[in-house]
């Protein structure tokens, strides 16, 4: 198989017809291949996250990461542009959504689709992935510690984001969840509170939780990094996009 990949900065049309900054990264092989739109974390459109676009470009996906700051910050360092969202209490709901369809617009669009797509976020961008998945129509949805899918930001937390669990009725698609069991957003008991929603719905998930680990255990550049949590989770991850996204082998 042709391995080689192809990593870029693109604009596309997100929310409101907006053009918005993109990060696109695609095999290079004639495909088809499914598509993942990678949800940058609080911190940002950083390298940390095109290097995890870049990722799924090298495991067979045509991916996606849009710039949620580009209207706040538009060329702005990944730092900056953060802060200047964080001080504007994040990226309001409305607006994700509209961004993330407009990704996923874009990568079903692309001549080397499969039709398939799917979302992954982090911290933020968990909670984020999971309100693309009950508001959009996808094929599969990770969910990385995704904060305030569940309760409320503590006093002080500058953002303006409340619990979605109530929309657990609405989801499209099936869910991965990958949680720490030593992270306060979400706490292990606030995960329980999202899988019995779940359950409840008759919805297809499932659930990981790892000992040892709190938030952030996937960022390779932060103390909370947890080598074998983080292993283990992007297996769990290959496995269920394998199953949802990938086109299935062709008959030799």
């Amino acid at each position: 198989m042709y391995d080689a990949i192809q990593a870029e900065t693109i604009s596309l049309a997100g929310a409101g017809g907006d053009q918005i900054e993109a990060y696109l990264a695609r095999p290079l092989g004639p495909g088809p291949f499914g598509s993942v739109v990678v949800i940058h974390h609080m911190p940002g459109y950083d390298e940390q996250t095109k290097e995890i676009t870049r990722t799924f470009a090298v495991h067979g996906y045509n991916a996606v990461c849009p710039n949620l700051y580009w209207r706040e910050a538009p060329g702005a360092s990944p730092d900056d542009a953060a802060a200047t969202a964080r001080a504007q209490g994040g990226v309001p709901d409305e607006r994700l959504v509209g961004d993330v369809g407009g990704a996923v617009a874009y990568l079903r669009a692309m001549p080397n689709s499969n039709g398939k797509a799917g979302t992954i976020g982090y911290c933020s961008g968990g909670r984020q992935s999971f309100l693309a998945a009950v508001s959009l129509p996808l094929d599969a949805a990770v969910d990385c510690y995704g904060a305030f899918v569940v309760g409320t930001p503590p006093e002080g937390m500058p953002l303006k984001v409340g619990p979605i669990v109530h929309l657990t009725p609405n989801l499209s698609c099936p869910l991965l969840g990958l949680f720490g069991a030593d992270d306060s957003h979400p706490s292990p008991e606030q995960v329980a509170e999202l899988q019995k929603a779940l359950d409840e719905a008759g919805k297809t998930f499932e659930f990981h939780m790892y000992e040892g680990a709190g938030h952030a255990f996937f960022s390779v550049n932060r103390t909370a990094y947890r080598p074998e949590a983080a292993n283990d989770g992007w297996q769990k991850i290959w496995d269920f996009f394998g199953r949802y996204l990938a086109s299935p082998t062709p008959a030799r």
